[in-house]
């Protein structure tokens, strides 16, 4: 399938040895019969000249010497006209096409086209291209491939891609065409595997080994942190990217954007040629470059929605250095080719490695970073997240690849969860649930140092003393008008059953403030003080006046002012057992290896782990339980989620899954 004596004989370019070695795993693969390869190339490593020349080594197949031709698809216009260009540097003899849009439409005899995948989404487009005359495929920027548009392109040239639509009827296709993918990360934050077109990474190269090895230019690292809070951006299911107009609303501020170009003047303004800017959406870039141009500062912009010969000659300009500042949205993100960039200013946060991988040909580029506090939302990619580093802790300023990564060493820390996985879901053993026994099952065992008295955690830092069937006592967090936090609690008296339905109400009075603490031990001091003052005195308080036996009030909430009363260590009541029963229902006990049954923790319950367990399933502790194993398990699985699109992004030689 490949020729390796033609290539010497039909281009004079000397490729680099990387480029040597790519183009040898890709033939060596073909050779051994896999026909659908990928190729992890950072932008600006030469992906364009590699993957021409690699339809220079593939010969038509012996059983249809026919199939000379090849197909080149690309996501954009640019891509286009510089795959085409490339091709016509590289081998001048061949005939190249470009299928495009109105303008441009190819007649699918030449020996290389090169399409854009829009335009190949039409069915009379792609019917020019008569498989029986091609040797090769190749997709530019392939991490793109698993989508259903292409999937909806490529099973036409190849039958184990399944189709999107189940009535698809495969063509007969009289040889297997080489499908070969090139991008800079074969990652999809959608999830979509891109086993689904490929079958295996035959070569990888990473941004930073490029640097490190000298291929690609020097870069001198600093970041800018910008006092934004992303916990209510979007995040996009379709890239796994925020979403722009969500995110400009917290990035596209006078604030920010005055900060990212003051930023720029004082760390690029007088040292950088041209500089390239990241922005989130067209709002954000046509803000930010009247910023610009209020410091006095050229700079221009360009998005899709530029006129194609005006965006052409803009860039133009640029790359010949008539205005130091480009800025743009979604355009040049992919497959850029302006060597003459030695600034890029990413001024947005982003979860894509591939923004902060520029290429450029200068002696060494700036990258001027705008990270966010990383505590506040998962998955920020900012220079010191490509190494390890915390943006929180560490401050990056001109720094290089070798210096960031001896602090990523020096600041290396064992830690031997590493190879614990995210669980999925989770199962409290601690004290936040209502129907745990240890401690007397008062869930607030801390609790114990500050007071004698029989005090109950009901979650959320709620604390409830029941007084002998006279009401309670509750103590909950609060915060003043500054933010700060104390605590206040609020007596609430009772009045016995009978008299309550004699006169047909509640037996619950209006609550009454008592006190207010700035912090809980005090709270609670003060609490017992006014208890045995206002609420329970004399041997009552002790706990030996009357032994409950009963599910009456009183009984339940009588003589237990002392953790340590007599009357809670005799059995619990049946009337106790069966409330407790009910409120438990189905629930499954705590995932302890020597768990007993639901029905032996109930025989053995006493009666005062029962009247604790009532008192706080009284007072909301099992619905703040819940909610709490409601919020973790989510977490966990927003984290399991995080970690497996951050694992997606480690790209590495060996077979894809679909």
């Amino acid at each position: 399938m490949c020729d390796h004596s033609r290539f010497s004989t039909l281009s004079d370019v000397i490729l680099r040895p990387y480029q040597e070695q790519c183009l040898l795993a890709c033939t060596e693969a073909l050779d051994s019969g896999a026909t659908r390869l990928g190729v992890s190339l950072p932008t600006g490593s030469g992906k364009t000249t590699v993957f021409v020349s690699l339809l220079s080594r593939i010969a038509a197949p012996a059983s249809n010497p026919h199939a000379s031709r090849s197909l080149i698809v690309v996501n954009s216009i640019e891509l286009a006209r510089q795959s085409a260009e490339q091709v016509g540097r590289l081998f001048p003899h061949w005939t190249v096409e470009i299928e495009q849009g109105v303008k441009h439409k190819a007649s699918g005899l030449a020996d290389v086209t090169v399409a854009t995948y829009q335009t190949l989404r039409q069915a009379e487009r792609v019917k020019k291209f008569d498989p029986a005359y091609l040797k090769a495929i190749v997709i530019d920027e392939a991490h793109h491939a698993a989508a259903p548009s292409y999937r909806r392109l490529l099973a036409n040239f190849d039958t184990e891609i399944k189709h999107p639509d189940a009535n698809f009827q495969p063509p007969a296709l009289a040889h297997k065409i080489p499908i070969l993918g090139f991008s800079a990360t074969f990652s999809r934050h959608d999830g979509l595997a891109l086993g689904a077109v490929f079958d295996r990474i035959v070569y990888h190269r990473d941004f930073l080994e490029m640097i490190k090895e000298q291929w690609l230019c020097d870069v001198r690292f600093t970041t800018v942190h910008a006092n934004i809070n992303l916990k209510n951006v979007t995040v996009s299911s379709h890239n796994g990217d925020f979403n722009p107009t969500s995110l400009a609303q917290v990035v596209n501020t006078e604030t920010v954007n005055h900060m990212v170009v003051k930023a720029w003047l004082d760390k690029a303004g007088s040292t950088r040629k041209s500089t390239l800017v990241f922005c989130v959406n067209v709002a954000h870039v046509e803000a930010l470059t009247q910023t610009f141009r209020g410091f006095g500062v050229d700079a221009r912009y360009v998005y899709s929605g530029t006129p194609m010969n005006e965006r052409q000659a803009l860039i133009a300009s640029f790359k010949a250095g008539q205005f130091p500042v480009l800025i743009n949205c979604a355009i040049l993100t992919e497959g850029a080719d302006i060597p003459n960039i030695d600034c890029v200013v990413v001024a947005r946060p982003t979860r894509s490695r591939n923004v902060l991988s520029p290429g450029t040909g200068k002696t060494d580029c700036r990258i001027i970073d705008f990270v966010d506090s990383a505590s506040r939302v998962s998955g920020i990619v900012s220079v010191p997240t490509l190494f390890g580093l915390d943006p929180d802790a560490v401050a990056v300023d001109d720094e290089t690849i070798e210096s960031l990564e001896k602090r990523a060493a020096d600041a290396i820390v064992l830690d031997s969860t590493d190879s614990i996985p995210e669980p999925r879901s989770v199962t409290y053993k601690d004290y936040d649930d209502p129907f745990s026994l240890v401690n007397q099952g008062s869930g607030a065992p801390q609790i114990a140092k500050m007071s004698r008295h029989a005090w109950v955690g009901c979650g959320g830092d709620v604390y409830v003393l029941e007084c002998l069937g006279k009401g309670y006592i509750r103590i909950e967090p609060a915060e003043d008008e500054n933010g700060g936090r104390h605590f206040k609690a609020f007596y609430n008296p009772a009045i016995d059953g009978a008299t309550a339905a004699a006169l047909k109400i509640g037996p619950f009075l209006r609550s009454r403030q008592i006190l207010t603490a700035n912090d809980l031990s005090d709270a609670v001091r003060g609490c017992d003080t006014y208890a045995k003052a206002k609420v329970v005195f004399g041997q009552m308080a002790l706990g030996y006046a009357c032994v409950p036996n009963s599910m009456h009030q009183f009984s339940i909430y009588g003589c237990r002012l002392l953790r340590s009363a007599r009357w809670r260590q005799a059995p619990a009541s049946p009337q106790q057992k069966l409330f407790v029963e009910k409120r438990w229902g189905k629930r499954k006990l705590e995932n302890d290896p020597d768990a007993e049954d639901k029905a032996a923790r109930l025989d053995r319950l006493t009666k005062g782990e029962a009247a604790n367990i009532i008192s706080r399933l009284k007072h909301g502790a099992q619905a703040r339980y819940e909610k709490k194993v409601k919020t973790a398990t989510r977490m966990a699985l927003k984290s399991e989620k995080e970690g497996l699109r951050r694992a997606r992004e480690d790209v590495r030689v060996g077979s894809l899954q679909s």
